[in-house]
């Protein structure tokens, strides 16, 4: 659900740059007020295994088209909403600046769309609720769904409003938001059962892991070390390997793009719009997950580990470096 910098007006880009600047500013306050050390290695790990999981789209039958992970869900289940929306910004941030995948107008759009809605509407009305009492693997389950059911689905709806406010003719409201959420309904049932496999296993191997819940007795079958190395394990199986079997479809949004004014590949013209570009085109040493110039699978291939790298590092050095968590624990 990337939008592209010619899907937005530069008045909404930064309006949703305000609102995003926002609520990274108040999850900052709310993580130093947390001041739980322990979850930089965790954010690192995450960081990195959401990252590698976006590569991977899955086919919609019956569409043409595809989706893949957005991860807020799983991040805020993990670290809580403030934690895991900062992540998510990490994730964003690098996916756009050295993948070309989003564009940098549209970055505050997409940390809104993707972020903002996982981590927060996800975690503390969905999550949190239906997870106070004694937590099992139903209602992990059920909230998992049930979370990124809405949180997508709020996700396809801003887009579809964020078009309509910056005047994008070949987007019709009504006719751009009945493409939008039945195929983003689908890929929000997909990510859940994803989400719940994820958050299933942290339950088994290391309970107090997840956000909220008390382990209640329930004995960890790892230590947090161990249970980091398996995910960190995971992530290059899944960058580095399954990516390659990701669908060739388009997502949801270009699918959606595409059926509504008949092509994805939208453009826009101004002096903004130029010189994001050319940023994008200086940074973006991976365009599309991929060498420059080349279609190999290696490109594929590398762009998953090198990315999950740096997401990873990137994540847990911005906390030391920021001194987000910065007050000695007694």
């Amino acid at each position: 659900m990337h939008m592209a910098d010619a899907l937005v007006a530069p008045a909404v880009a930064g309006t949703m740059y305000a609102c995003s600047a926002a609520a990274a500013a108040y999850s900052i306050k709310k993580v130093r007020e947390e001041n739980d050390p322990e979850k930089i290695p965790v954010m690192g790990v995450m960081g990195a295994f959401v990252f590698a999981t976006q590569m991977v789209n899955f086919t919609i039958p019956g569409t043409g088209s595809s989706g893949h992970l957005c991860g807020g869900m799983l991040l805020s289940a993990i670290l809580g909403p403030h934690a895991g929306f900062l992540t998510m910004i990490g994730i964003l941030l690098i996916q756009a600046l050295l993948f070309a995948d989003g564009g940098l107008l549209a970055l505050g759009c997409n940390i809104w769309n993707m972020a903002f809605y996982g981590c927060f509407v996800g975690a503390l009305l969905i999550w949190r609720p239906l997870l106070t009492g004694k937590a099992d693997k139903t209602r992990i389950i059920t909230a998992s769904i049930l979370g990124c059911v809405l949180t997508l689905q709020l996700g396809a709806f801003s887009v579809t409003l964020e078009t309509l406010c910056s005047g994008v003719t070949e987007l019709p409201f009504a006719v751009f938001a009945a493409a939008m959420q039945p195929v983003h309904l689908i890929i929000g049932l997909v990510e859940g059962l994803i989400t719940a496999a994820v958050l299933c296993f942290v339950y088994d191997a290391r309970p107090e892991l997840l956000w909220g819940i008390s382990s209640s007795g329930r004995r960890a079958r790892f230590d947090l070390k161990t249970t980091l190395v398996i995910l960190t394990v995971c992530t290059a199986l899944i960058g580095g390997g399954m990516s390659l079997a990701a669908s060739g479809d388009p997502d949801g949004l270009e699918w959606s793009i595409e059926k509504t004014a008949g092509t994805a590949e939208l453009e826009a013209e101004g002096g903004l719009y130029e010189k994001a570009a050319e940023v994008q085109e200086i940074s973006s040493i991976l365009p599309d997950y991929s060498f420059r110039s080349s279609e190999s699978a290696a490109g594929t291939s590398f762009s998953g580990l090198i990315g999950s790298l740096i997401v990873g590092l990137f994540c847990a050095g911005s906390c030391m470096l920021l001194r987000i968590f910065r007050k000695t624990r007694r």
